[in-house]
């Protein structure tokens, strides 16, 4: 039984240290994470939007089966995901550096 005390006793101290470091950190959270959500909008937005203008511009001057205005949209989709999946990964990282160990 002591040996559940010690740990219920840690995760107390560990908690507590979290929360007296969320109330020093004056970071306004609501603005920081309505910032990231539009700049992850955006960074997924703006490539597919010019993979699709791109396509466009080359379905009209090199006529063919196939529909580059899809296939390069598709391609600005996946090369918008990937830097927002790489823009959230770091900051995500970036706040757990921050944290403190207990």
């Amino acid at each position: 039984m002591p040996d559940d005390d010690e740990h219920f006793l840690e995760d107390v101290g560990r908690k507590a240290a979290l929360k007296l470091a969320a109330q020093r950190d004056d970071t306004p959270v609501v603005g920081l994470g309505l910032g990231m959500f539009g700049a992850v909008g955006w960074s997924v937005a703006i490539p597919t939007l010019l993979g699709a203008l791109l396509g466009a511009w080359w379905d009209r001057h090199q006529p063919s089966s196939r529909s580059y205005t899809l296939i390069f949209l598709v391609a600005g989709l996946v090369l918008g995901c990937a830097n927002a999946w790489r823009w959230v990964a770091n900051a995500n990282a970036d706040i757990r550096s921050k944290s403190p160990r207990p």
